[in-house]
């Protein structure tokens, strides 16, 4: 029989290697919560401050730890019960429940911790509470810091008001100096969960392959879905997401026959577009899985998507557009060939003038430059067929767009010449948005943008 990692003479051997199984990567802080927690019937410290990132396993390391060990817990929300009489008299609800003579749990009112520390005592009067450790979870305990002044503080010292053998844990993602009140209070004691590494996520996504698959072949699809979005999202519950999205895809080359699973290369080939299709929405959910699915399918093309590349135009008023388009084209297109771009009547203008040895370089791989307000306003003039006044309106939209970070402020603004911005979206976003727009504008948009690939 293999021996677990985790430790603890209260616990056998095997509830202490099954509980091992369920919380990888997460030994560390399980063994020291169990080292805090002691026995059963022990009085263990009154109150635990855990952090960490969101997705870091505060949350499901707590739960599955109490309900693998089958100690009494009452595991609250703080975001669902937001203010102090729903926190606790939901807390009470949940502490008749844990009573085995009580079938049916009642409503109790409670309004306030006077109140609770007495119905409190009631509770947990019954022998089987009594022997034992009672343990209440405060899940995002940083709305604790949005009620009554005093509900923390007793929170911390709940072991002491009650004189019952009671533990508070708070879960948070936000540090304990955030929380700590100017008039002081009982110091918890504190754990800190870390993010996963890139080796941890591996083995966690890993341990949930189909059956009819190998490991190893999974463990590989693993691998290329991390190093795809592990730069942009850490999130574990996201990357599950998104390993149980695109996986179908990954297989097909292996179920039509054109690929074994040892194949890496040609797998890799086809999951490539349809991984940088996904990037679009991470962390979104503007489609469903089975609208994604039916998209992977018919293989659709990236403007199709409806994603944020193609949805949030539609909230932009009509000037935004165009001023968003002619920020891009500020941004990414050198100033000398404005004239040539957007002046009917620009005369003749020699090759050697603009294609110079240095700038062969794509502009779009050497990222926005900025540009003075007064280019904007020009650029926007030649692209829009009707007459646009310099009006309050064009300059508040453009403030609006810096406020929705669609433009970025560069430089101080004191500047005396002037502001200058940056644009911040990508080409996709503007040709979702030059689509909607027709006549000359789109046809400028299209032949500046078009010039400045091919540079």
């Amino acid at each position: 029989m293999k021996m677990p990692n985790l430790e603890h003479p209260a616990y056998p051997a095997a509830t202490l290697l099954h509980l091992e199984s369920l919380v990888p990567c997460r030994e560390s802080q399980v063994s020291m919560l169990l080292s805090i927690f002691g026995e059963r019937q022990q009085f263990s410290f009154p109150s635990i401050f855990i952090y960490g990132h969101t997705s870091s396993g505060k949350t499901y390391v707590m739960q599955t730890l109490l309900n693998t060990l089958k100690l009494p817990h009452v595991f609250v929300n703080c975001v669902e019960y937001f203010t102090s009489r729903l926190l606790l008299e939901e807390i009470l609800i949940q502490l008749q429940s844990c009573c085995s003579e009580a079938e049916q749990t009642s409503h109790v009112p409670c309004d306030s911790f006077n109140d609770f520390v007495r119905l409190f005592k009631q509770a947990v009067g019954s022998q089987e509470l009594q022997d034992q450790t009672l343990y209440i979870v405060l899940d995002r305990a940083e709305q604790l810091r949005e009620m009554e002044a005093n509900i923390l503080p007793a929170f911390l010292r709940l072991q002491e008001l009650t004189d019952r053998n009671v533990t508070v844990v708070l879960l948070s993602e936000i540090v304990w100096e955030l929380f700590r009140p100017n008039t002081g209070c009982f110091e918890p004691f504190t754990l800190y969960f870390p993010d996963y590494s890139i080796g941890h996520l591996q083995k966690i996504l890993s341990q949930s392959h189909p059956p009819e698959y190998s490991a190893d072949f999974y463990a590989a699809y693993i691998n290329i879905l991390l190093g795809v979005f592990y730069m942009v999202c850490r999130d574990l519950k996201e990357l599950q997401h998104l390993a149980v999205l695109n996986f179908s895809k990954y297989c097909e080359p292996v179920v039509n026959g054109e690929a074994n699973e040892r194949d890496t290369r040609k797998l890799w080939k086809n999951i490539e577009p349809h991984l940088k299709k996904a990037m679009q929405t991470v962390y979104l959910r503007e489609i469903s899985s089975s609208q994604w699915e039916r998209l992977q399918r018919d293989d659709g093309e990236p403007g199709q998507l409806k994603g944020l590349s193609a949805h949030t135009h539609v909230e932009l008023p009509y000037y935004s557009k165009f001023l968003l388009i002619a920020a891009y084209l500020a941004s990414y297109n050198p100033v000398r060939t404005d004239k040539r771009f957007f002046l009917k009547h620009h005369g003749k203008i020699r090759k050697t003038n603009f294609m110079k040895k240095h700038e062969k370089t794509s502009n779009h791989l050497l990222g926005p430059k900025p540009f003075p307000l007064d280019r904007l306003l020009a650029i926007l003039y030649s692209i829009v067929d009707n007459r646009v006044a310099p009006t309050a309106n064009i300059f508040s939209q453009i403030t609006s767009l810096v406020t929705l970070q669609l433009l970025s402020v560069v430089g101080h603004n004191d500047q005396l010449d002037g502001p200058r911005y940056k644009c911040t979206v990508s080409l996709d976003f503007i040709r979702a948005i030059a689509r909607y727009e027709h006549g000359s504008a789109s046809v400028k948009t299209e032949r500046a943008q078009t010039a400045n690939e091919y540079r």
